[in-house]
């Protein structure tokens, strides 16, 4: 392209994403567009998810023994005593109360939501996990099965405990009204409780992992993990008694005991990590004074061959010194003066 006569360089932009460095490393730009890319992959995978939520509110499959997703759900409330709730119909019926014209709208995609994001917990995973990996080595990428693996089996964890802690925890809110007042939940009120309850437990369970992970990398060390154990604890519990909805005892309670324990676990695996860690290095490094030891390889025999044993050093035999040779000594040559020299100017 020439302006005026002269060349200039080409104003077309390339299209597609340009290579990346052999190291992960990536300008800001390429950062943003790798992370909208992985954001976009995990709400997909929330998204079908939900889909399959939707679907599975409504029908459950009897033929191995799965009900619906409408039952799980409510299974909770229903647990509450008849006598702390409302009962419509039959004595033995349980519904939520909807008291408006999109209340069982709401409760059916809150549902499909809740299941949305249990099953694509792998997903959403390896998103992360991808996304942080250009920074790490090759050898520290092999652990994105683990990773995936482990991260999705402690967010079920964390999900099935709130769930069972549900049920005494709603005992409790819906009993401090005594005589005075009986529950009549709508489908708002209980599945945002829901949602977050599951939310809190499952996104809390993932702390062994993240510990792990920095001790993985070499940020912290099992030594330090132990030290801040009494001022992590608090910590844990005052941050399950700020990040529990309604407050009640039982539920702190649970979330509190169960964190404090996975952080146990994570000390525990940290050291053990560091401890392997440490006898690696002492195998693989010597002092620059210390010789490799000998007396652990194998000696020769009289069937094996020399070219694979070490045979053993004979004792040093003495040396006699060199003689002297006789022969005929020329004289040293005679100083001459300088008057010899001649006149030189």
């Amino acid at each position: 392209m020439r302006v005026f006569g002269r060349p200039v360089p080409s104003l077309r932009v390339r299209r597609g994403r340009p290579p990346k460095a052999s190291d992960g490393t990536m300008p800001l730009m390429e950062h943003l567009h790798e992370l909208r890319r992985r954001l976009f992959v995990a709400t997909l995978g929330i998204a079908l998810g939900t889909v399959v939520g939707f679907i599975w509110f409504g029908h459950g499959i009897p033929a191995i023994g799965l009900p619906s997703l409408s039952e799980i759900l409510t299974a909770p409330y229903c647990a509450v005593p008849a006598s702390e709730r409302v009962t419509f119909g039959d004595a033995e019926s349980c519904k939520l109360l909807a008291t408006g014209p999109f209340s069982a709208l709401e409760l059916q995609l809150k549902s499909a939501l809740i299941a949305g994001v249990v099953l694509s917990v792998p997903v959403w995973l390896y998103q992360l996990w991808a996304f942080v990996t250009p920074a790490l080595y090759s050898k520290e990428r092999r652990y994105a099965v683990i990773f995936v693996s482990a991260g999705a089996a402690l967010f079920v964890v964390g999900a099935v405990l709130a769930y069972v802690v549900i049920r005494e925890g709603l005992t409790v809110l819906l009993g401090f009204g005594g005589d005075a007042t009986i529950a009549a939940l709508s489908p708002d009120s209980y599945f945002s409780f829901l949602i977050a309850m599951i939310i809190i437990f499952g996104v809390s369970f993932e702390l062994p992992l993240l510990l792990i992970m920095l001790n993985r990398i070499g940020l912290v060390s099992g030594a330090k993990l132990a030290a801040w154990r009494r001022y992590a604890i608090f910590g844990l519990t005052v941050f399950a008694g700020l990040v529990v909805p309604g407050n009640d005892p039982i539920t702190m309670l649970a979330l509190a005991v169960s964190l404090a324990l996975l952080y146990e676990l994570s000390v525990q695996l940290a050291k053990l990590h560091d401890r392997r860690v440490r006898r690696q290095e002492a195998q693989r490094e010597l002092s620059d004074d210390e010789a490799t030891p000998l007396a652990d390889l194998p000696t020769g025999d009289a069937g094996a061959s020399t070219d694979t044993l070490v045979q053993p050093v004979a004792a040093a035999m003495p040396v006699a010194a060199p003689q002297a040779v006789p022969g005929p000594v020329s004289p040293p040559p005679a100083r001459r003066s300088y008057d010899d020299l001649g006149d030189v100017t």
